[in-house]
């Protein structure tokens, strides 16, 4: 377990003098969209005057082992009375036995990217013990952040009290808009871990009665994270025939990643939940098309202007969505001139830390 102190002030602004302690399951540097959402408020928290501790719990997440147990309490344990300390999601089955007994003497809150209960692929017997879990925990916590509208439902439908939640968007960082691939094959992009939830199966069988149509797809994003998964997409690609067309670029970050996006004509993504949806969030700061499936917030965050949202799950209407922007030029233009309006309005990380910190502190 490892905690991160207060960094100095960098902007120059005068400390705030607030306080806490975040706590994140494993390293913070994960890739994934619920650790960047972390570290990004974390270091805007500690920027404008906030002394931040982070506390990187070890084991393993979300069906807490012993050691993430055992993590859990001890942190818990060390915290002084009345301490603000708020827990992201994933991590907080660990604490199932720890916080009954610290919650009146501190001030705990959770970050909830989305109920780990709602992961695609669980067993059902494990996704019931998870959900008890986290309605058990949510009673003692005095506030949850959401990162959107959906999740601030769906957090509801376990009995969460309406005045105990705070919706907070992650923010999106400006960006160039996206030229393009300027040729005849159109290129799509999508970027997600290769794990069920993310639904590459589906947008792979849409996109092989797609065939006739002229188009190459890169997936960037880790490919390790679900070694079963890798497999049968790798299997699928092959059996398809789209293993020439398709390439599993792995985890790409930072001048890779942006190359990608500054090529691309058109964003998919045929996730069967999220809790907001940053990628398709980066996708529209760039002004490219999306097209993605509806399944939790993601209609909160691309707009009909902007692409072509369809069910969860749907494999017909994700082909239909594929085929009419893949053939269309002039509709890609039209729904990309959508998407960078679109792009425009979403929240800076600044705001987004801004909002956080009123969220915690109102607690």
């Amino acid at each position: 377990m490892t905690i991160g102190t207060m960094t100095p002030n960098e902007a120059g602004e005068p400390a705030t003098g607030e306080a806490l302690h975040f706590i994140h399951p494993g390293a913070i540097d994960a890739p994934t969209g619920g650790s960047l959402y972390d570290k990004r408020v974390i270091d805007e928290l500690r920027r404008i005057g906030w002394r931040v501790d982070l506390h990187e719990l070890p084991g393993r997440f979300p069906e807490a082992d012993a050691v993430a147990r055992d993590a859990a309490a001890a942190v818990l344990a060390g915290l002084p009375d009345s301490a603000r300390v708020i827990v992201d999601g994933l991590a907080l089955p660990a604490f199932e036995d720890a916080l009954p007994d610290h919650a009146v003497r501190l001030r705990p809150m959770a970050l909830v990217h989305h109920p780990v209960s709602d992961e695609t692929g669980l067993p059902p017997e494990t996704q019931r013990v998870l959900r008890a879990v986290e309605c058990g925990l949510f009673e003692h916590l005095c506030r949850i952040v959401v990162p959107s509208p959906a999740m601030g439902r769906r957090v509801a439908d376990f009995g969460v009290p309406a005045d105990r939640v705070a919706v907070v968007e992650p923010g999106t960082d400006p960006a160039p808009r996206a030229q393009g691939s300027a040729g005849p094959t159109v290129q799509l992009l999508c970027v997600a871990s290769l794990t069920p939830r993310k639904g590459h199966v589906g947008l792979f069988a849409a996109l092989a009665d797609c065939a006739d149509l002229d188009w190459r797809l890169t997936c960037a994003g880790p490919t390790d994270h679900d070694p079963e998964t890798t497999a049968a997409v790798r299997r699928m690609l092959y059996e398809t025939g789209l293993a020439a067309r398709v390439t599993l670029a792995g985890e790409m970050r930072g001048d890779a990643l942006e190359a990608q996006y500054a090529a691309a004509d058109l964003f998919v993504l045929a996730s069967f939940y999220e809790g907001y949806g940053m990628a398709s969030a980066e996708a529209l700061a760039r002004g490219l098309p999306v097209i993605a499936s509806g399944g939790g917030a993601v209609a909160d965050t691309v707009p009909n202007t902007a692409g072509m949202i369809v069910p969860a799950g749907d494999v017909s209407a994700l082909t239909g969505a594929l085929r009419a922007l893949i053939a269309d030029p002039g509709l890609r233009r039209v729904k990309a001139a959508g998407a960078y309006q679109a792009g425009q309005a979403l929240p800076d990380w600044p705001t987004t830390a801004a909002r956080f910190a009123a969220a915690v502190s109102d607690s």
